[in-house]
């Protein structure tokens, strides 16, 4: 997180502190870190909930890979849902999902037999 926001050397740095993501002053103490976020649950990392904001306890949350696809500022949300969500869903690809919203302007339901 601190690399992430704070290290222009870091990989990350260039999505986040380039983009004026920051970490909260509380949070520059490690136990206060963990006092508002707990421990890590197993197969979790740490996700900010809204992109455009930086890491404090009301914008953290411990979340699988998973869920943090389908909270990504690529991410495309068709009718409510994430192409990932459709997918899911519908049993198909989430490249499937995007040509077809490309084709159709819709999810459009393929007979896939």
């Amino acid at each position: 997180m601190k690399q992430r926001c704070y290290y222009p050397g870091s990989a990350s740095f260039k999505n986040y502190g380039a983009r004026g993501v920051t970490v909260c002053a509380q949070w520059e103490s490690f136990e206060r870190f963990l006092k508002d976020m707990g421990e890590r649950p197993a197969g979790t990392t740490l996700e900010r909930i809204r992109n455009e904001e930086g890491y404090h306890k009301d914008n953290c949350r411990w979340a699988t890979k998973r869920e943090q696809d389908f909270n990504k500022r690529n991410t495309v949300v068709f009718e409510g849902k994430t192409v990932a969500q459709w997918a899911a869903e519908l049993g198909a690809t989430e490249s499937a999902i995007r040509q077809r919203i490309r084709a159709y302007g819709r999810v459009h339901l393929l007979n896939t037999n």
